[in-house]
């Protein structure tokens, strides 16, 4: 049935403003993060606001405006100041109060800071909540200008996992973070209020945080870089079993960021083990170098071996490691921008080539023990060659493309430089970070793991079976796992072990520095006798059929 024609008339404007409500529905959520509506702080437009604390990640694909989303935030305790209708704010995410108070007041003011709760007042005789914050009376007397009654705005604002005031600080992949992602922000509107006489404190409760990490009071300075970042000057510190006391001499938004534990002292002896066990190990290095070539050419069989080149080859790259690291932390921070990135680029390409010969290394233990049939591979040695020295390269271009290479600054618990070098520059997107540092080196240890685990298999139980009972025989078996162990890289999963506590960072300091030392030792005990008296003549028998199955 045909639809009158008025009636059509009057459906037709219904239809197009459905249809324009649906668009907009659908683009809001799109430009929400954008910055757009940046004066507006009705109800709905909080919670749009809301919602980026958890769209702006680095792993989403949503466009994001963090600069300006920042700003809206910290602005809108000034708008609660200066509308004057608004005295209490709760929402899921945010908590606010805004009070009148006379700025004659004779005694010191606390609030309450529970997070669940609107701030409140704490009066003379209550109990102490464990979060709160305590304004002293001499700061409403410091205020400029002759005023009776300051409004005063308090908001404990959750920011969840997000980039919003993350800033630089909290992108360098060290395990840094917000505690609670919760920030606490005390405003007098767009008064700036600096350097007060006396501190005022916000406590924050938290249960004792990990050996190796600490808790640092810090505040939003909105001038530090393109968006912000954290800063401490102006705050102290007082860490206590169940609570930090965050003393400060201005007005702003405050959190406690739970960081590792690097003070100058601890980062300076630490790079002194560092160095000193790189120039020991560049030694012995450059001895086991230089006795592969003096074995090569008195030993005709020796050049045709694939094991003895690729422990070289890993002792080079090593060797190279090794020296990167001395000149990018001796040089520190000297140079031009590109002398810079150059050394950052320098040092992580030798990282790489360390993590793919240390699993090259993995990968021949495992034709020679575990595979041993089947394993011919026609001009094999320069094979992993072109894998080992071209597949850091091809990473490193990547890396470099993305412009990720330059000055990093390890700070102490009081935001003060520690040590300045060359590597993933401050602020930088930590893709390559993770990816081609992290997740690269896990990925070749664990290979170089579980090829161990079935070569301990081999030798304890297998071998077993069919060897002759010696005496010291599982003395020699052990000896032999040790100096494999050196070549797949155990010693750097120490690094997994880090976050135990200082004493094992001192643990795989020293132990993964001496790495070249370690190797040297195999080398010479494996190549140097006679292959026939050595505890592990049974590998250098394996590689010499290896060898032979390759000609």
């Amino acid at each position: 049935m045909a639809m009158p024609r008025g009636l059509g008339a009057l459906l037709l404007p219904l239809l197009l403003l459905l249809a324009l409500s649906q668009e907009k529905t659908t683009e809001n959520p799109r430009r929400s993060c954008l910055g757009s509506n940046m004066d507006e702080y009705g109800a709905f437009n909080l919670k749009d606001k809301a919602g980026c604390f958890t769209k702006c990640r680095k792993s989403e694909s949503e466009p994001c405006n963090v600069g300006n989303l920042q700003k809206y935030w910290l602005n809108y305790e000034a708008h609660l100041v200066e509308e004057g209708l608004t005295e209490k704010v709760n929402m899921s995410f945010l908590k606010a109060l805004v009070q009148n108070l006379s700025t004659s007041t004779a005694e010191d003011l606390y609030f309450s800071l529970k997070p669940s709760q609107i701030p409140r007042q704490v009066m003379k005789d209550e109990d102490k909540p464990p979060d709160r914050v305590r304004l002293p009376k001499s700061l409403f007397g410091s205020l400029p200008g002759n005023r009776s009654v300051v409004r005063l705005a308090i908001t404990v604002l959750d920011i969840g996992p997000g980039n919003l005031f993350k800033g630089p600080q909290l992108s360098l992949g060290d395990g840094s973070s917000v505690l609670n992602n919760r920030l606490v922000g005390l405003s007098v509107g767009r008064m700036r209020v600096t350097r007060l006489p006396e501190p005022l404190e916000i406590i924050f409760s938290h249960q004792r945080p990990p050996t190796n990490m600490t808790f640092t009071c810090v505040f939003w300075d909105a001038t530090k870089g393109p968006t912000g970042d954290w800063a401490s000057e102006g705050c102290s510190t007082e860490v206590g079993p169940e609570g930090t006391v965050c003393r400060c001499d201005h007005l702003t938004f405050f959190t406690l960021l739970l960081r590792p534990i690097l003070d100058q002292s601890t980062v300076h002896i630490l790079t002194r083990i560092s160095q000193a066990g790189c120039g020991v190990s560049m030694i012995f290095l450059a001895f086991t170098i230089v006795l592969y070539a003096v074995l090569r050419l008195s030993r005709q069989r020796f050049k045709s071996e694939d094991a003895p080149k690729i422990h070289v080859a890993l002792s080079g790259s090593l060797f190279l490691l090794n020296l990167a690291f001395l000149i990018t932390v001796g040089s520190g921070s000297k140079g031009s921008d590109a002398a810079c990135w150059a050394r950052g680029a320098v040092y992580h390409y030798f990282l790489l080539c360390v993590f793919t010969w240390m699993s090259l290394e993995a990968f021949h233990l495992y034709l020679l023990a575990v595979r041993v049939f089947n394993t011919y591979f026609g001009h094999y040695f320069l094979k992993l060659s072109l894998v080992g020295w071209g597949l850091p390269a091809l990473m490193v271009i990547g890396t470099g493309s993305a412009n990720s290479y330059g000055l990093y600054t390890i700070r102490d618990r009081e935001n003060r430089t520690s040590l300045e070098l060359c590597w993933f520059r401050d602020g930088t997107v930590t893709y390559a970070l993770y990816i081609t540092v992290h997740g690269y080196f896990l990925i070749t240890f664990l290979f170089g793991m579980v090829v161990l685990a079935l070569v301990t298999w081999k030798i304890f139980t297998l071998s077993s079976a069919t060897a002759v009972k010696e005496r010291g025989q599982n003395r020699k078996k052990v000896l032999t796992l040790l100096g494999l162990s050196s070549l797949v890289g155990v010693t750097w999963g120490l690094a997994i072990l880090t976050p135990l506590g200082l004493s094992t960072v001192y643990i795989f300091a020293l132990f993964n520095s001496l790495q070249g030392v370690f190797i040297c030792c195999w080398f010479t005990i494996l190549y140097l006798p006679s292959q026939s008296t050595t505890v592990s003549s049974s590998t250098a028998r394996l590689d010499q059929a290896h060898s032979a199955s390759q000609e």
